[in-house]
């Protein structure tokens, strides 16, 4: 979140007519559907252009800024289940080719921020539903004009009658309808997108989102998620998590988290990018074992950094509730390939359910060596130079009968999956250098060794 000016609101938007979420499945699929046509046509017009003399870089170049202002636009303005597959994508960039991301480097920071605010009067009507009549009454000042806009739902900052700073959010009407229309419709429009994004499996990245995708519309779920996450952090010297103060299906309120995103940091000097970047990276894999809970968006939209120092961490729509921490094999596995236990690695990737076909343990293991080698050295370095590197590699691998279609991810790891290369994509646009192995052994069952010096 970031920092809002307060105090009460009643000012009613000129546009305040027009829904925030079209709900109609027609009208969201003949948005969703003209993508890849309006891709086309540029791409028609650019070649007549290139026949009759223009410079083929100049068009191309042209072509696909146009591509991105279409893309992002449409998303941006459909929001919902649309918005969510276009956040997704941005975490992604880093795997992009150089000469796709670069235009579209800008756009994607963009949905990373924000999205269009709904009208003020709107924002109220839904907290009237939800909360009654009388629900001024929760508060004594509150910004109706957004202090952050997301894919789903708003933020509002606001303070309670005891004087608590409070964050706001309030789900845009329409919002569940329009998920639903979004996930019949998002296999088209990321089979559409596929061919641009350099080879990256963008298919199925959203398959697996919409999966999650409908779970975060429940904001009932996300209240019980951040407050079992804020009662076992409470006091943490690292990490802060807003307690919930009141919550409906519809609307959330908790403790309002001051600080700059954890992007703000890319720019900074080494030292602060990594300690940022440990604290991001650790709060991931310390969550399952410190709170029975992993965090499963590791968008760095959602992790603020404090003015005193600490890593605030905010939206718990998509978690994966994992009592017993993170899984044993998980750790048994990355520590056979560190030893190069290559037939070990096999065997309990078979045992695990992440193999479906023959396959050889040297094949195996030169597949996930992007999973490995972060963790065999005492200090690694996350750019874009190696996340291009790795991804140019594992995408050689998924040829018709290459080792990559012989693998399966389980369903129960599928959200440890998504974090986990999600959180490798943010290190990498971060630039960092940082002890991951450390991280490994001290939260990660099954990976550290009696001969380890751990914590």
């Amino acid at each position: 979140m970031i920092s809002g000016q307060t105090g009460l609101v009643n000012t009613e938007e000129s546009d305040d007519r027009r829904k925030v979420l079209p709900e109609s499945t027609l009208g969201r699929s003949a948005r969703l559907i003209g993508l890849p046509l309006g891709v086309a046509a540029r791409a028609g017009v650019g070649a007549g252009r290139r026949l009759f003399g223009a410079d083929a870089h100049q068009v191309d170049a042209q072509l696909k800024d146009a591509a991105a202002e279409q893309l992002f636009a449409v998303l941006g303005e459909l929001k919902g289940g649309a918005m969510k597959f276009g956040q997704m994508m941005s975490m992604f960039e880093a795997f992009m080719p150089e000469d796709l991301a670069a235009p579209f480097r800008d756009r994607l920071r963009q949905l990373q921020d924000a999205a269009p605010p709904m009208p003020s009067s709107k924002a109220e009507a839904v907290l009237r539903a939800e909360l009654g009549s009388d629900w001024r009454k929760n508060f004594s000042e509150i910004d109706l004009r957004p202090a952050a806009a997301a894919s789903l739902g708003q933020v509002h900052r606001g303070r309670l009658t005891d004087g608590t700073e409070v964050a706001i959010k309030v789900q845009y009407p329409g919002a569940a309808a329009a998920v639903a229309s979004d996930l019949r419709q998002v296999r088209r429009l990321t089979t559409a997108i596929s061919p641009l994004t350099g080879g990256l499996d963008i298919v199925g990245i959203a398959r697996e989102m919409a999966i999650r995708i409908t779970e975060e519309v429940d904001y009932t779920l996300e209240a019980a998620a951040q407050s079992q996450v804020a009662e076992a952090l409470a006091g943490h010297p690292r990490f802060v998590v807003p307690k919930v103060r009141m919550f409906t299906e519809r609307v959330l309120v908790s403790d309002w988290v001051e600080g700059r995103k954890l992007i703000s940091v890319t720019d900074r000097p080494a030292a602060e990018r990594n300690r940022a970047a440990l604290d991001y990276v650790t709060f991931l894999f310390a969550g399952p074992r410190l709170a029975g809970i992993l965090h499963g968006d590791p968008h760095p939209g959602n992790y603020l950094l404090t003015a005193d120092g600490k890593l605030g961490v905010v939206d718990f729509g998509l978690v994966a509730r994992l009592p017993e921490g993170l899984p044993e094999p998980m750790g048994r596995l990355i520590r056979n390939a560190v030893n190069d236990d290559a037939e070990a690695m096999l065997t309990g990737l078979r045992e695990e359910g992440f193999v479906t076909a023959e396959v050889s343990a040297e094949e195996l293991m030169e597949f996930f060596v992007a999973f490995v080698e972060p963790a065999k050295v005492e200090q690694f370095t996350f750019n874009r130079e190696w996340s291009r590197q790795q991804f140019g590699r594992v995408h050689s691998s998924m040829g018709p009968n290459e080792v990559a279609t012989k693998l399966n991810i389980p369903p129960h790891y599928m959200i440890i999956y998504r974090a986990w290369l999600g959180a490798v994509s943010v290190l990498c646009q971060l630039d960092v250098q940082e002890d991951f192995a450390a991280i490994l052994r001290e939260y990660l069952p099954g990976f550290a060794t009696q001969d380890d010096v751990t914590f």
